[in-house]
């Protein structure tokens, strides 16, 4: 598996910038996938309180210390200014799912130092999270 990929699963605690209010978008799919599998989900959207019963922050910076990586569904145009404000958050793993990437968003995530995942589908990769005690059976 590659290195950024195994680098940003190792954190349990995601962020995802993408989920909608009428539940339809790819990234309410990745909430609820994540969710299923045992991450610890932080819904971030900027005008929503609430999404599918999941309390929603309205920025990154809300988030500092509390999540180990971002995933970003959202246009090209809007990803560069969050993750700009994920390095603010001082968040350093991203996961850009396709239809983010644009060379403005690589480029404001490398100059950051940020490890990146570009146009792979989180669902695919993320596995069950054990819990201590399922791992030490």
């Amino acid at each position: 598996m590659n290195k950024d990929i195994e680098n940003f699963l190792s954190g349990h605690r995601i962020a995802v910038l993408g989920a909608s209010q009428s539940g339809n978008k790819v990234g309410n799919s990745i909430v609820r996938d994540l969710s299923k599998k045992g991450y610890s989900v932080f819904l971030v959207h900027p005008s929503a309180s609430e999404i599918d019963g999941r309390k929603c922050f309205a920025s990154l910076s809300e988030l500092r210390g509390q999540v180990d990586g971002v995933v970003l569904c959202i246009p090209p145009e809007k990803a560069r200014t969050a993750v700009i404000d994920a390095a603010d958050a001082g968040i350093t793993r991203l996961w850009l799912q396709e239809g983010t990437v644009s060379p403005e968003v690589l480029a404001a995530a490398y100059t950051r130092g940020m490890s990146v995942v570009v146009n792979r589908c989180i669902m695919v990769y993320a596995s069950q999270v054990l819990t201590t005690r399922e791992y030490y059976k």
